[in-house]
């Protein structure tokens, strides 16, 4: 049912320096910033031959990624996107087998402009996945 890896999203305390890191530090390509409202972040991709890195930045108050850095005050890995043809197949497919989507278990429009979905990370061995309809 999965496809590709589409990223691995590292949530940061400071975006600017982040991105800076990747750019300056790494040569990578680094995208411009762009706030997402409904999911509470501002994201920075980083474009890699085989896949992409997402950096996370909270946006407003109430961002999933404040509590997370409140956490793990350095950053870390938030969660891997994997990409999937159906994304309400694959919703329904996993929920049958006992998955947990969180949110509602509707897609959202995600950063990329295509739907995602996360899975509940105790599902998962510990790991926030998200899914991307390709």
């Amino acid at each position: 049912m999965i496809g590709r890896l589409n990223h691995v999203a590292i949530a940061v305390p400071d975006l600017t320096a982040a991105a800076a890191q990747y750019r300056e530090m790494l040569g990578a390509n680094v995208g411009d910033p762009q706030d997402e409202p409904d999911h509470g972040v501002t994201v920075v991709f980083i474009d890699l031959p085989n896949t992409k890195i997402e950096l996370l930045y909270p946006l407003g108050e109430a961002s999933p990624i404040q509590g997370f850095l409140d956490k793990n005050p350095s950053g870390g890995i938030h969660h891997i996107c994997y990409e999937v043809a159906d994304i309400h197949a694959a919703r329904d497919h996993l929920v049958q087998g006992g998955a947990r989507v969180l949110g509602g278990g509707e897609p959202k429009i995600g950063a990329h402009g295509k739907p995602v979905l996360f899975l509940h990370p105790k599902d998962f061995n510990g790991a926030l996945i998200e899914l991307e309809e390709v």
